[in-house]
């Protein structure tokens, strides 16, 4: 697949394109890369979509040392995605951190953005004891311990190339500068993006894995994301963890169909 790149202040957003239609963007978490879509990417394209994944800002093939990584830079950088692909409106999909980017980029341009999907966002920084503290401060430092972190947000299912896309990924993480972004996007920044959520007027919606081991109850913090949006809709995906598009891809493509029948017209 062809590697597409678009200009920004500071440096260059890669992403790649796959099928024909109505415009999803795919963003990914951090520390992982544009691939984390790998499985989920083919069933969109069956069902008749467009897909661009992004690599966000300091991961993957995207440069490395930008002067921030707020969230509000990454929305920047998916409406210029949806601009280079000659604009929207696109919906955007944003895992993880980048569930934040997703609003601030339906803030700044709602007429390039037709719907949002969340999943497995956070309504708010989670709180941590010191030796949770501790420890994330060595995760966010060792490429090492990233990969044996992210190992575990699969407490059910695994994808079966999952060994080898982590492989890949803590290589990725030990070129120079790479956990640099990593620490910055799991920095806390203001504005939250939940304070933006009421002036977001697409259609929302939040997908959470009934199993994601990063919240005390997966549940609940999706029906507290949800409750943010003037229009919105919470689903789970039953057995999934953090990234249900990589350990339920059938399921997770279920529900964003489903979805995006309304936001693009179908």
């Amino acid at each position: 697949m062809v590697t597409s790149f678009v200009g920004r202040d500071g440096g260059r957003i890669a992403y790649e394109v796959h099928g024909q239609g109505p415009l999803v963007v795919l963003s990914h978490g951090m520390g992982e890369n544009r691939h984390s879509y790998r499985h989920l990417i083919p069933l969109l394209v069956a069902a008749g979509y467009r897909v661009a994944s992004v690599d966000v800002r300091g991961h993957g093939d995207s440069t490395a040392g930008w002067p921030t990584y707020a969230p509000a830079d990454v929305g920047g950088d998916l409406l210029a995605v949806v601009r280079d692909l000659g604009g929207g409106p696109a919906t955007l999909v944003g895992n993880s951190s980048s569930a934040a980017a997703v609003v601030f980029a339906a803030a700044e341009a709602p007429e390039l953005v037709g719907g949002l999907v969340l999943v497995g966002a956070f309504v708010a920084p989670p709180k941590l004891n010191p030796v949770l503290r501790l420890a994330v401060w060595a995760v966010v430092r060792s490429p090492r311990l990233f990969g044996m972190f992210h190992r575990t947000l699969f407490p059910v299912h695994r994808p079966p190339d999952d060994a080898e896309y982590r492989k890949s990924m803590v290589a990725g993480l030990r070129r120079p500068g790479r956990m640099v972004p990593v620490r910055e996007v799991a920095a806390p920044v203001e504005p939250h993006w939940s304070t933006l959520a009421p002036q977001v007027r697409q259609p929302v919606l939040v997908l959470m894995g009934t199993k994601d081991p990063d919240f005390p109850d997966p549940g609940a913090e999706a029906r507290a994301a949800r409750r943010l949006f003037p229009l919105a809709e919470a689903r789970m995906i039953t057995d999934a963890g953090h990234y249900p598009h990589a350990d339920r891809p059938e399921a997770m493509a279920t529900e964003l169909t489903g979805f995006l029948a309304v936001t693009d017209g179908a």
